[in-house]
């Protein structure tokens, strides 16, 4: 329920929040409820809407998102200063299958109801990719302003016979030692597998830890048309043997051309940065209903930042399509917590500064907002660094939280495509296209050279109803080529590679 100045967004939600910052005095009405601001309220903020006691549960999203710290009176803002987390440590899970929902869903995907279409490039492994670039990748990064020479070479001489020449630039591959070294050589070869790139150049310094003799047989076999080979010690002039490869290259990856595909095609990753108190109410719902439509025609999505489902992982676990999914969401639940108790860190240390100022008040608020991404769909599978999606419906990827590092990973699990939310803006941008989604409008009006699409129209009222259409259509286009996502044309396009390791 909504009135003009605060929105209600579950009938057992005991909070409200705030459209607009209110001041003391102010009468509001949600449904029934009658409420006497007592306090000012900023922007995205919660307020009371019924008094609660000390230890009692605050209600939201129809979800408990921690307990009171004091006595708290309706009308009074709820936040840090009087709210703390329920979450605790390592957790033990039952499987409580939603029997319906799953009903559902496999009928659904064998009817495989309104098909859409977009303009792809189809590979020859029968994945589509909705870009036909030429990707550089260092296996180390003593190499990259080698990479980066040849991008900007390259990309003057033969930048006409495909749609873009990038090298992606990191600073690992060398120094490093067991899991920590080979999690470098899984998510740079899902990088270079991903689809999106019609070939591919990996540059060797020559002597690092991550050289091709150790790397190559991680990648797996390769097609000599797509992917090429340079050992930067190996050649008297390392930018003319560059260049000539990336010659041979464009010239393969030239022979593309986009022509219809089906929407089952589709391999979308979703994620957030920088949310507010709207990020789950409006970017992050409109997520999820593209999410369930793309799954409802057979195509693929992905939800990573593991550490922002703390405090929501039950909802996705019974949502698992079967109980060895089910395992597979607690061991990635668990293990991620693991990593926070092996280095002494306490799990639930989120939500972030910006966060907070945004309105989101504990880790259980944020996790409940971020899995609104997910929609309604099962869960088909949990991936693990570099492991690229096999099985349609939504797939569970791990890692943190951190902006660049998860769509990194996002990125090497063969996502075509990354819808990106944020209520505090971001420009960063990935490897592929990166829609970023503002979750309110202000954020969208300021930052129109960062911002893709203005989710706070659903804050609009009754104009609403037309949104998720036409943002499915606005992701088509982007698939298609018509349209470039603000990080294309600013030129945004990062890695970062997560490590947890010893550097030599």
């Amino acid at each position: 329920m909504r009135t003009d100045r605060v929105i209600r967004i579950h009938e057992k939600d005991n909070v409200a929040v705030a459209l607009q910052e209110l001041q003391p005095g102010e009468m509001l009405t949600c449904k029934t409820t009658k409420v006497t601001v007592s306090q000012k309220i900023p922007f995205g903020h919660k307020i009371a809407l019924a008094d609660l006691k000390e230890g009692e549960n605050v209600i939201k999203y129809g979800h408990p998102i921690g307990h009171t710290t004091t006595d708290i009176h309706m009308g009074e803002h709820i936040h840090t200063h009087n709210l703390k987390t329920n979450l605790g440590e390592l957790l033990t899970y039952e499987y409580h299958p939603d029997k319906p929902l799953l009903e559902n869903y496999h009928r659904s995907r064998a009817e495989r109801a309104d098909m859409a279409q977009f303009l792809g490039y189809e590979r020859p492994d029968g994945r589509v990719g909705i870009r036909n670039e030429v990707w550089i990748v260092p296996t180390v990064g003593c190499v990259d302003m080698t990479v980066k020479r040849l991008e900007e070479e390259a990309a003057k001489r033969f930048g006409d016979r495909v749609d873009g020449i990038h090298a992606f630039t990191h600073n690992m591959g060398c120094s490093q030692l067991a899991e920590d070294h080979l999690r470098t050589q899984k998510l740079l070869s899902g990088i270079i597998r991903n689809p999106n790139a019609g070939a591919v150049l990996v540059v060797s310094l020559g002597c690092e830890n991550n050289d091709l003799e150790s790397f190559i047989p991680v990648l797996g076999k390769t097609d000599p048309d797509r992917v090429r080979f340079m050992v930067a010690q190996d050649e008297e002039d390392e930018i003319g043997a560059g260049i000539e490869l990336l010659d041979q290259l464009t010239r393969y990856a030239g022979t593309f051309r986009r022509t219809p595909v089906n929407a089952d095609k589709l391999v979308v990753g979703f994620k957030c940065g920088g949310s507010d108190a709207f990020s789950g109410i409006t970017a992050n719902a409109l997520c999820g209903k593209i999410n369930d439509k793309i799954i409802r025609m057979g195509g693929s999505t992905v939800l990573t930042e593991v550490p922002e489902m703390f405090g929501a992982e039950s909802l996705l676990m019974d949502r698992a399509v079967s109980e060895e999914v089910f395992e597979k969401i607690v061991k990635l639940i668990n293990d991620f917590k693991s990593y926070f108790i092996k280095y002494g860190q306490t799990i639930y240390e989120n939500p972030s500064p910006g966060n907070k100022k945004g309105g989101i008040s504990t880790l259980e608020d944020k996790s409940l907002g971020c899995v609104q991404k997910g929609g309604s769909a099962p869960v088909t599978d949990v991936l693990d660094y570099g492991e690229q999606v096999s099985e349609s419906g939504l797939n569970l990827l791990i890692g943190p939280g951190n902006d660049q590092v998860s769509c990194t990973n996002l990125v090497a699990s063969g996502v075509q495509l990354i819808v990106f939310t944020t209520g505090r803006g971001n420009p960063f941008g990935s490897p592929v296209p990166t829609v970023k989604v503002a979750s309110n409008p202000v954020l969208a009006r300021k930052k129109q050279n960062w911002i893709d699409y203005d989710a706070g129209k659903m804050l609009e009222g009754n104009r609403t109803e037309n949104v998720p259409e036409g943002f499915f259509q606005y992701i088509l286009d982007v698939a298609s080529g018509k349209i470039q996502t603000k990080n294309e044309q600013n030129g945004y396009r990062e890695i970062s590679i997560f490590r947890d390791g010893v550097i030599l």
